[in-house]
């Protein structure tokens, strides 16, 4: 099993960034893919999860309305489009795969981080 991310990169606040996290080694049906992200100095924050097997999206508040995660199948691929970003929202964003939840615990396995930075 191996995940992928990437698309980070730096933004102004306001602007928009894809994500990316390409799993090989399973299929999306499989296992639920989540986004999280950390700050420097701060603990691993979930983000998203989607679940391809139960057609489920899941955000964290702090994202909602602001953050669309999104899955393809053909592409074993699943996407966080970030709108509207601030500054709050500079982290290294990690995937990861496993079961839709808010804790770390809840996946078995994750990827390696992209950076995204909000500044102007």
């Amino acid at each position: 099993v191996q995940l992928q991310a990437s698309g980070g990169g730096l933004v102004q606040p306001g602007g928009s960034l894809r994500l990316s996290c390409a799993a090989s080694g399973f299929t999306l049906d499989y296992y639920a893919i989540g986004w999280f992200r950390q700050a420097p100095g701060k603990e691993r924050e979930w983000v998203s999860c989607f679940s391809s097997s139960v057609g489920s999206t899941f955000y964290a508040d702090s994202v909602k309305g602001r953050f669309t995660i999104s899955g393809d199948n053909a592409k074993n691929t699943v996407y966080l489009e970030m709108n509207s970003l601030k500054a709050e929202d500079t982290a290294v964003y990690y995937c990861a795969a496993g079961h839709c939840g808010w804790s770390t615990k809840a996946y078995d396995y994750w990827g390696q981080g992209t950076q995204v930075t909000v500044s102007s």
